[in-house]
Formats: structure tokens, C-alpha cells, sequence
């Protein structure tokens, strides 16, 4: 169901979960719960906040929820995110004049405990096709008042993932002309973003940005944060069209040539986490993208075949299948052919503790897991070889997936995401693929081996590369804990004095 009125977000871009009754008294504020688009700019769920909010004359406040380590996220995801957060609150309240609130604990609890706080009458909030997520907004339907309605914005996809389509969809060629058909509608620009008419009441509200960083980092401390990646968003955009190094601007030519070639990081976007936590607007990067369609047509087009509609087949998969990190999520060819090849001999078969500390007979296997252990972030084209090795050194399909869903969430930057998701499951289970020759333990799962990566390129430079990332990694962190304990000395000194 569509939010009924005219608003400045198309209609299709908003769902109605919850349609409050009339309010005995006049209609109180909106709360946007943020979540998922965490930005300020080009942002579909703050814009129909903000819209609604002025049409109705009441003030607008955004929240944000901070759980204790959502689905295993270490310093790595939290101090990345909680630092672009940090920026969004300052932006936020100087250039909106909207108030920001960040609560801890469980969304469950504080987003209808604030609500019910500040007589808010609208919830909007951001959509993710994740099974907690929507687990906590079926709950929180049961929790507000009767009087609050409740609107749900698709601002991660260009087309809505249940506008795109109303079913599992099998693969990029059965999704692709469904989101084509739809770009016209969609893929617009954004209006401008002006404060609300009517501003919220003054509060002695501080965050502690700092203490929150450092204990959170501290908890999480075993998978440490990264430094080639500046959170938020003003660092996200100088990525996408910075006059130095952004992708856009001088790193697009050759991408279309790059980008399966893991020796040549720079043939990346390098947008990733930026697009998983929503520091910048998929819809911003397409629309930026377009306009170089003549000077670079493949490149342009293969970067939007990757940004939009694998993307957005992603979240069609884990949006339509409610087992999407599961065996039980495979089509059933799959299933039953990885089942019929689960008791093959395997050749290796290791410990997920083996494989965390990739200690295999794989050099260029261990190169890829330790570039996403201390770089956090894995080449695309090694997270397939990376995860089908999985599948080929492990007991069965179904724990080969479970340990590749614990690494990948783990350690990426950009993990516990739909598309870390149906990478793994493409990998392990066919999911989005087709059936191949029929092979020990794969089955007619889609096979790679080492010789096919050493004939697409050069394994050994890579394997090198890696070992001097690692090798810079582990300096700049032995030097940081020799900061952190000089530090230490001197407060401890300065208490003796």
C-alpha cells in the first residue's frame, strides 16, 4: 500500500505499514528512525520525512538506533559507521535544524518508547530486506499507539525493490528489463532539502561522540578499524567524483577491463562501504554516472549493470526469500545436486579456525582471506574463489555457507549485507547462476581452480601485493599500540605527580 497523498517522494517509493486512527487531539511530530541510508543529502526517507512534516505543521526529529554489535559487526563496521553518524549529526542540526537522538539498546524498545515520549503521530523509516529488521518492524507495528502510522521508504534502490517486482526473482536477465522499464520514473533528481517550517522544541540532549567511539571500538577491538577508508559522507562523494582519485572523474575508463582484475584496486569503484551503510545514495552515483555516457559508454555501462541491477537483484533475493543465508534458500537443482555430492571425499578438509587464520595449502587462497582479514576488504573476483574453496574444503555444503557468511561479516567492511549475502550463496549454492558440468563435491555448482585464476592473472603478483598489505597493516597497528601504551604512561604519570 502507497502513502495517499501527494508528496514530494513518488508515490511508489513509500509503503504504508501502519495507517493510525485519528488523533483525538492535533497531529504531533515526525520521527524519521534511521537505519539503513545513513546521510544527509539525496536521502528519499529524510525528504518524505521532512515533506510530511511540513504538510501537517508539526516538527521533524531524526533517531537512530546503536545495537551491540548487530549480526557480529566488530570496531571494524562500528567506529567506520558511528564516525560517519558523528558527521551526519553535526551536518544534520546546523544546516536542517532538525534534532538528532541516538539511543542504545533494542529498536523495539527505545523507537516506541521515544515516540510515545514526544507524541509523535509519524514514523517513517528506512527499508532493508534484512529478517531482523523486519522482525523489529512487525513488533514495533504492535508497539506504538493506535493513533501513529507508520511509513516505510525504499531510499537504497533506485526502483523500489516491490515496485521492480512482487516475486523471487531467478536472475539478473529476468530482473534486468522489469528495472529498465522503471529508471524513467525513478532515476530523477532529487529536490532540495529545505528545514522544516516548524522546529522542534530545544533539549539539553549531548552525545558523547568520542567515549561512544572508544567504547565501542574497544569491545569490538578484535577485528580492528580500517584507515584506508574515510567514513561519512563528504569522503564517500570526493570517491565518487573527488578531483584526486575519484572513481568518476579519473578512474572510470578503464573499469570495464579493471575491475576483474585483483591486482588493480584502483579498477574498483571503491564505493562499497559507502553504498552498505548508506553514507552516499546509489541514485547520486548513477545520476553522476550517466552524464559521462558518451566519453565512456562501457565503462558507464557496466558500473550501472553492477550498481543497479545487481544491487537491486541482491535485495529482490533476500527481500522474497526469507532463508537467503541458507541451504534451504538454493533452487532446488542446486540443493539436490550439492546434496547428492555432500558425502564426496574432499581432498582438504579444514577447521573454520584453519580458515580464519588461512592456514591452508592455498597461497593464493590465503592471500584473499588475509587481504579481508587486515585490509577488510576482499578483490570481487577472489570473494568467488575464496567462497567455492570454502564449499570444497568442508564437510558439507551447509557449513562451507555458514563459514562463509561468518568471515565475510566478520571481517568486510561492507558485510552482513544482501549482496555479502547472495555472494556467498551464488558462490556455494548457484543461487542466480545455472547449472554446469557435473564435478566431484560441486556437483554442477559453477567449479574455479587455481589454474583458471593463474590464465586471468598473475597469482603471484597478487599473493606479493597482499603480503606487503599485510605486512603494512600490522606495522601502522604495532605503532598504535605503542602509542596507545606511551599514552597510558604518561596519565599514569601524571596521576603520581
Amino acid at each position: 500500500m502507497a502513502a495517499s497523498s501527494s508528496t514530494a517522494v513518488h508515490l511508489g517509493r513509500t509503503r504504508v505499514l501502519k495507517q493510525g486512527s485519528s488523533s483525538p487531539s492535533k497531529p504531533g511530530p515526525v520521527v524519521y528512525w534511521m537505519f539503513r541510508d545513513q546521510r544527509l543529502r539525496d536521502n528519499w526517507a529524510l525528504i518524505h520525512a521532512v515533506d510530511q512534516a511540513s504538510r501537517l505543521n508539526v516538527p521533524v526529529a531524526v533517531a537512530f538506533n546503536l545495537f551491540d554489535q548487530f549480526l557480529g559487526a566488530k570496531a571494524r563496521q562500528l567506529g567506520f559507521m558511528l564516525r560517519g553518524l558523528r558527521q551526519l549529526h553535526r551536518g544534520i542540526e546546523q544546516t536542517l535544524q532538525i534534532p538528532f537522538f541516538l539511543f542504545q539498546g533494542e529498536a523495539i524498545n527505545t523507537i516506541p518508547d521515544f515516540l510515545q515520549e514526544c507524541g509523535a503521530s509519524l514514523l517513517v523509516t528506512d527499508f532493508s530486506p534484512l529478517r531482523e529488521v523486519c522482525e523489529w518492524k512487525e513488533e514495533i507495528i504492535k508497539r506504538v499507539p493506535d493513533y501513529v502510522s507508520i511509513h516505510e521508504v525504499d531510499a537504497h534502490n533506485i526502483v523500489p525493490v516491490w515496485v521492480t517486482s512482487n516475486k523471487l526473482e531467478y536472475g539478473a536477465r529476468t530482473i534486468r528489463q522489469k528495472i529498465n522499464n522503471e529508471l524513467p520514473d525513478y532515476l530523477t533528481e532529487f529536490p532540495v532539502l529545505k528545514p522544516p517550517i516548524r522546529k522542534w522544541v530545544a533539549t539539553n540532549r549531548r552525545i558523547d561522540w568520542e567515549m561512544l567511539i572508544e567504547n565501542v571500538t574497544r569491545k569490538g577491538a578484535e577485528v580492528p578499524e580500517i584507515r584506508w577508508c574515510e567514513p561519512g559522507e563528504v569522503a564517500a562523494r570526493e570517491t565518487l567524483m573527488g578531483n584526486k582519485n575519484g572513481f568518476l572523474t579519473t578512474r572510470l575508463k578503464n573499469y570495464s577491463t579493471d575491475r576483474n582484475n585483483p591486482l588493480k584496486a584502483n579498477g574498483l569503484s571503491g564505493l562499497s562501504p559507502y553504498l552498505h551503510f548508506g553514507q552516499i545514495s546509489a541514485q547520486r552515483c548513477a545520476l553522476e554516472a550517466r552524464k559521462l555516457r558518451k566519453v565512456n559508454p562501457q565503462a558507464v555501462d557496466t558500473f550501472l549493470e553492477e550498481l543497479i541491477v545487481r544491487r537491486e537483484l541482491s535485495d529482490n533475493f533476500c527481500y522474497y526469500q526469507p532463508n537467503y543465508d541458507s541451504l534451504e534458500g538454493a533452487w532446488d537443482w542446486a540443493r539436490a545436486t550439492l546434496m547428492a555430492h555432500a558425502s564426496d571425499k574432499r581432498e582438504h578438509l579444514y577447521t573454520k579456525e584453519q580458515l580464519e587464520k588461512a592456514q591452508t595449502a592455498d597461497l593464493l587462497w590465503n592471500a584473499s582471506q588475509l587481504e579481508m582479514v587486515h585490509h577488510g576488504k576482499m578483490h570481487g573476483f577472489m570473494r568467488m574463489y575464496w567462497a567455492k574453496k570454502i564449499l570444497e574444503w568442508t564437510s558439507s555444503p551447509q557449513e562451507a555457507l555458514e563459514i562463509a557468511i561468518y568471515l565475510n561479516d566478520k571481517y568486510h567492511i561492507d558485510g552482513r549485507d544482501p549482496n555479502g549475502y547472495v555472494g556467498c550463496m551464488w558462490s556455494i549454492c548457484g543461487v542466480h547462476d545455472q547449472g554446469w558440468k557435473e564435478r566431484p563435491v560441486f556437483g554442477k555448482i559453477r567449479y574455479m581452480n587455481y589454474a583458471g585464476c593463474k590464465r586471468k592473472f598473475d597469482v603471484d603478483g597478487y599473493i606479493a601485493y597482499v603480503k606487503k598489505l599485510v605486512g603494512g597493516t600490522k606495522k601502522r597497528k604495532g605503532e598504535t599500540l605503542l602509542d596507545s601504551k606511551t599514552k597510558q604512561g604518561i596519565n599514569i604519570q601524571n596521576l603520581h605527580k
